[in-house]
């Protein structure tokens, strides 16, 4: 019997990847009232790339293996493989490549965690990921030409396709989930980001962006355009219903129609360490899972069990639970699942996307950002999640660790 070959390439090992900076745009209402009516898409994601770079010097432009960034709808302003030309735009060197990712609301989610993959396969070493949606320059759905399969093999149910059709339906799985109780979340959620901007924890994350609107000049923004403080109950009890008559989903109790950028740096611990960059969250699981597309907004709840089950813990060890608002009874249906109050503190403590807004491809990196500050506040809690629904049908899941834990890494 002839030997067996001998397999002289290096075993690989998985290496854990860190969240070291994110940033994002203010965020704007959709429309020609907008804030960024007139400004393009990729302008505001190359504000974001050209943040992180000035913020952390340490880091040498060349080493930046991958410029990951999604958008929703892939045309225009946000076509192009816009990725690769936000690097370009943003003055990278030519040798960064970059490519871009298409999960609807997860975009920006799925761009880290399609990056962090492969910084953990050893094949990068630094990335950026992020997102970008101008949802006035390219409303939801706009251009899109669903195959009739759907509909006539019953494939999905062609109501399933407005997202406000399939909160409406997560009202009539769970008849719990009063509109008295989502109205009360929107209140709770505006409030929080009212709180949060008066203590100064949303500031700190946020890129000015001089926009000019047509016939207009130049203006700086530095806050975000859609939240209402003040919001009372009384305020949402006599909006309309527009995906229902006598239904329960207001623009109140939703998130808008939103315009805006972030990105994020990810590395390897080993990186990290070598280029003198900061440690603000470590991944520890990431899953995705989908769901019947006429209740979308439950998508949160099986990622999450996937995730907890990856990472060899219980949904009693988050700490932390940064969950996106794109309607308050998705987020109720997921805390209900869980047992979870309404008004738990660990719960989106500096409010949510009904109050900041959600640009869609753009919101995963929002909430890791708002996470990771919150980790560095409270060194008592260890681990955290960011969490999302996905149009279609799917929700994402992404566990971290904090790195101010006294056991930071221990067990890792």
């Amino acid at each position: 019997m002839s030997p067996q070959p001998v397999n002289t390439r290096h075993a690989r090992s998985v290496r854990d990847v860190v969240f070291v900076d994110g940033v994002r745009t203010p965020f704007g209402k959709a429309g020609e009232k907008g804030m960024y009516h007139g400004t393009r898409a990729d302008d505001l994601v190359v504000k974001c790339i050209r943040e992180l770079m000035r913020r952390n010097p340490s880091l040498p432009p060349e080493r930046i293996d991958e410029v990951a960034i999604a958008a929703t709808t892939q045309t225009g302003d946000q076509g192009l493989t816009i990725g690769r030309t936000a690097a370009l735009l943003a003055g990278l060197p030519q040798s960064v490549p970059g490519f871009a990712i298409d999960r609807m609301c997860a975009g920006a989610m799925t761009a880290v965690t399609t990056t962090a993959g492969s910084i953990a396969f050893g094949a990068y070493d630094v990335v950026i990921a992020g997102g970008v949606e101008h949802m006035g320059n390219h409303p939801m759905g706009a251009g899109a030409d669903p195959n009739p399969r759907f509909a006539a093999e019953r494939l999905v149910d062609p109501a399933a396709l407005n997202m406000g059709n399939t909160a409406e339906n997560l009202h009539d799985r769970f008849p719990a989930i009063t509109k008295e109780r989502t109205d009360s979340y929107a209140v709770a959620s505006q409030a929080k980001l009212a709180a949060a901007y008066a203590a100064g924890d949303i500031q700190p994350d946020l890129v000015p962006v001089a926009a000019r609107r047509p016939s207009e000049g130049f203006t700086l923004r530095t806050t975000d355009e859609p939240p209402r403080p003040g919001t009372t109950l009384e305020s949402l009890a006599g909006l309309r219903t527009p995906f229902r008559a006598h239904g329960r989903v207001t623009a109140g109790n939703a998130a808008g129609l939103n315009d805006g950028a972030t990105a994020a740096v990810l590395a390897s611990a080993q990186a990290a360490e070598e280029l003198g960059l900061s440690v603000k969250m470590r991944l520890v699981s990431y899953a995705f899972a989908g769901v019947d597309p006429s209740v979308m907004g439950i998508g949160p709840v099986p990622a999450t069990e996937k995730a907890l089950a990856q990472a060899g813990l219980g949904i009693e060890d988050i700490g932390l639970f940064e969950i996106n608002e794109a309607f308050a009874v998705q987020v109720l249906s997921f805390l209900d699942h869980y047992g979870i109050k309404d008004t738990d503190p660990r719960v989106n403590r500096y409010g949510g996307a009904i109050a900041v807004g959600h640009p869609l491809a753009s919101s995963g990196v929002r909430l890791m950002n708002q996470l990771a500050r919150q980790f560095e506040q409270d060194p008592s809690v260890r681990y955290g999640l960011t969490t999302m629904c996905i149009g279609l049908g799917m929700g994402g899941t992404v566990i971290w660790e904090n790195p101010h834990h006294a056991d930071f890494g221990k067990d890792a």
